[in-house]
């Protein structure tokens, strides 16, 4: 290490003017922000998304639709997925915990049994709703299908 290779520290110095400190400065006087006017004074502060008294975007723009408040959602598990986690783990009684432990749903999930794949065996399924199809499918292999609210 010589004299002429020192270096400042990365990021201990800054580019940037600063600003407001005298006329010899080159940004002194009015510090970059012009002549009177509120945005020339401090604690000056406008709304978001003012343009100017134009029109802003966020009314501008057109809106459709319409969002139901009180829409509850489901998290959808077919009888193919409860088919072959009954095979693999050899179970006749799914519930909610169930399909928590094995990461099918968490732990506040509303869930749906839909009727997409065939059973193989007959299991008791506990739910918060089940689809027509899937019911019916679980009910004729001899199983229970349990609505819990």
């Amino acid at each position: 290490m010589n004299l002429n290779n020192l270096k400042p520290a990365e990021g201990s110095i800054k580019h940037s003017k600063r600003i407001g400190r005298g006329a010899g400065s080159g940004k002194g006087g009015t510090s970059t922000r012009g002549n009177k006017g509120a945005k020339a004074r401090s604690g000056y502060h406008q709304k978001v998304g003012f343009e100017g008294g134009q029109m802003p975007l966020y009314r501008r723009v057109p809106k459709f639709g319409f969002k139901n408040i009180d829409r509850v959602e489901y998290v959808g598990i077919n009888i193919d997925t409860l088919n072959k986690l009954a095979q693999e783990k050899g179970l006749i009684d799914i519930t909610l915990e169930t399909l928590e432990q094995n990461g099918l749903t968490s732990k506040k999930d509303r869930v749906k049994v839909l009727g997409r794949g065939e059973l193989a065996q007959t299991i008791n399924v506990t739910a918060h709703a089940f689809s027509a199809s899937a019911k019916k499918a679980i009910e004729e292999k001899g199983g229970s299908a349990t609505i819990i609210a």
